[in-house]
């Protein structure tokens, strides 16, 4: 699913509430240095036709007219959230925009957080972990432990290295949340609740001390074909170790008739 505005929703989230979406990607194109096997938003080659990403002046003049639009509607915001059609943080305006974003919340919707959702694979850029330490949300992506695993389900571009991730939001000091997407797939022989996937990304979890932890499961159409969603009370007991220990854990299943689930 392409976004084909650089401001849209805004939409209801399973994490966020009424989320104000922006894409700072091409609005009719996909451009990322993961390629998930369940993006919602298809395989990278297949978004190729328009490469041209918006100015933060483009964000700064559409977001503020969103924003007052919806003011004058009554329309309440929980989150202005910076997904879109690929990783947010390629935008070479992100750490502008961010100042911008956030001084148009404070003035026209000063009860919404600000939220980025990123793939943590920039996040050694010190512009860019400056940028995102400003927002209330700072939501970063780890969905495998190894590189051998991230690479089956994440095929990032070349030169990703998950040592460098984890020592990279370690700047954070525990102030960022951790996202996981949980999901079983016989043809890329990925499987969420395997120890070989469980054990080592609960460990990472103990290692950055995240301030939350969000596990959710795909509940929206994939470009791979066969993936197997997990049932929330599945990914409950697969997490109830760091539960046990303390660690703040949201999760978020899709909302599917339960034979669906099995």
């Amino acid at each position: 699913m392409i976004r084909e505005e650089t401001v849209f929703g805004p939409i209801f989230s399973r994490r966020l509430g009424t989320s104000l979406g922006i894409n700072l990607l091409p609005q009719k194109g996909k451009i990322c240095n993961f390629d998930c096997i369940y993006c919602e938003c298809g395989w990278n080659k297949d978004g190729r036709g328009d490469t041209v990403l918006p100015s933060a002046e483009k964000v700064r003049t559409d977001l503020r007219n969103m924003l007052e639009k919806l003011a004058q509607q009554g329309t309440k915001v929980d989150s202005i959230t910076f997904s879109g059609d690929g990783e947010p943080t390629l935008n070479p305006e992100f750490p502008q925009i961010i100042d911008d974003t956030l001084s148009l919340r404070d003035s026209l919707a000063p009860t919404a957080k600000v939220s980025v959702l990123s793939n943590a694979t920039r996040v050694h850029i010190p512009e860019v972990f400056a940028a995102l330490t400003k927002v209330d949300n700072p939501i970063m992506k780890i969905d495998a432990p190894t590189n051998e695993l991230v690479a089956r389900i994440n095929k990032p571009a070349p030169g990703y290295d998950i040592a460098r991730v984890v020592e990279s939001l370690k700047q954070f000091k525990g102030n960022f949340v951790l996202q996981t997407c949980m999901l079983r797939s016989k043809e890329y022989a990925f499987d969420s609740s395997r120890p070989e996937v469980l054990d080592g990304w609960m460990a990472i979890v103990r290692e950055l001390k995240p301030r939350q932890v969000m596990v959710y499961t795909i509940d929206r159409p994939t470009p791979a074909q066969g993936l197997e969603m997990f049932t929330p009370e599945e990914m409950t007991q697969l997490v109830q170790p760091l539960i046990d220990e303390g660690f703040n854990l949201q999760i978020k299943g899709a909302v599917v008739p339960p034979q669906q689930c099995k």
